[in-house]
């Protein structure tokens, strides 16, 4: 599937940016200039079922690897993914063939999931939204308010069918963490240091970090950008 995308700048490299379960491209718009203004072409993609893109019948990260690579240019200069994005990520790599890949608090690792509740919030209100992201800023409400009106939440199935812990990483690699994390927890994040990943924490922010606190996210960047 050809998805739809959102580019932020014109700069002379090309950094690739793929969202999490739920949302869409818009989830970025607080930090995807600040990227382009590093000297960045940012462009970042709906998911199948999310956003602009259409729907499908299959939702595994293998797919919705399939659908980056019908999309995406080529040997991007900086691939960043979130969440089911970074699982998406993880197995387009090899054949994408970025120069380095950033992975925010990503969903490698299958756990206990209540899906018929994750497919409630397609329903929330902004309110409701609100609550449940105090440290969000208003227009990510909006945005994630938005993104759930055209949101397929049969997706959840996605969850079910997660990569694992990766061994060795196929590029230079940086996991950036929530804190705590849910996803990558310490014991599983020592093992992908041990195994040539690197690993930061953005003190106090959630599992979207980059809503929770951009300011925090784009210094986690630092050196990687």
């Amino acid at each position: 599937m050809m998805l739809a995308t959102r580019v932020w700048g014109s700069g002379p490299r090309t950094a690739v940016l793929v969202h999490g379960i739920m949302t869409d491209s818009r989830t970025w718009n607080r930090v995807a200039p600040a990227v382009a203004d590093r000297g960045y072409r940012v462009i970042a993609v709906d998911l199948r079922g999310h956003g602009a893109s259409g729907h499908g019948e299959n939702y595994t990260p293998a797919v919705l690897a399939a659908d980056l690579l019908e999309t995406l240019p080529p040997a991007p200069d900086l691939a960043i993914g979130h969440s089911l994005g970074s699982a998406a990520l993880l197995t387009a790599l090899p054949r994408l063939r970025c120069a380095r890949a950033i992975h925010c608090d990503p969903a490698w690792v299958s756990r206990p999931r209540d899906l018929a509740a994750l497919r409630a919030v397609k329903h929330a209100t902004w309110q409701e939204l609100r609550a449940a992201h105090p440290r969000w800023h208003d227009d990510d409400i909006t945005a994630e308010h938005r993104a759930l009106a055209t949101w397929d939440p049969s997706s959840v199935a996605a969850l079910m069918h997660l990569p694992g812990l990766p061994t060795a990483p196929a590029v230079p690699s940086l996991v950036l963490l929530a804190d705590p994390s849910e996803r990558i927890p310490p014991v599983a994040a020592a093992t992908l240091r041990r195994r040539g990943w690197h690993t930061r924490t953005v003190d106090g922010a959630g599992h979207t970090v980059h809503r929770d606190d951009p300011v925090g996210f784009l210094h986690g960047l630092s050196g990687w950008l």
